[in-house]
């Protein structure tokens, strides 16, 4: 993989990170995209949703989408779309407003008073990914 490939990756992953954080969701990057498995974990990204023990997220992104646009029409105006395949575990592909507000919903439960600006963390996170956070990638943006 080259330099900016890696740069493209981390750029993604900080902003994944950055956009849960600005909502009000612990999130955290994990060292080196997980190849070290630090914590015996092998993702991308630590999203602490349900209590001490994280969620497990991986990113992608593609320039052009190539891959992405098929799913994107499958899903349509539909809030989830199932995948399935034989002998397979379902996957299931939700855009980033419905995602908010499952994540939402599971921190509520564990802290009750942590929704007091879930209104306004949505609206901020459906505006779209934040501007990059290191320097370089501000350069470059």
């Amino acid at each position: 993989m080259g330099k900016a490939s890696r740069d493209k990756g981390l750029r993604r992953e900080r902003a994944i990170v950055d956009l849960h954080r600005k909502c009000g969701i612990r999130a955290e990057r994990v060292p080196l995209s997980g190849a070290l498995h630090y914590r015996g974990n092998g993702a991308d990204v630590d999203l602490y949703v349900r209590g001490a023990e994280p969620l497990k997220a991986e990113v992608k992104a593609r320039g052009e989408g190539s891959g992405f646009r098929t799913l994107e029409r499958w899903l349509g105006s539909n809030d989830a779309l199932f995948l399935m395949r034989d002998r397979a575990t379902p996957l299931v592909v939700v855009p980033m407003h419905v995602w908010m507000e499952i994540v939402s919903l599971s921190t509520v439960q564990a802290e009750p008073d942590g929704d007091a600006n879930r209104c306004a963390r949505r609206r901020d996170a459906e505006h779209g990914p934040l501007p990059p956070t290191d320097a370089i990638a501000r350069e470059a943006a």
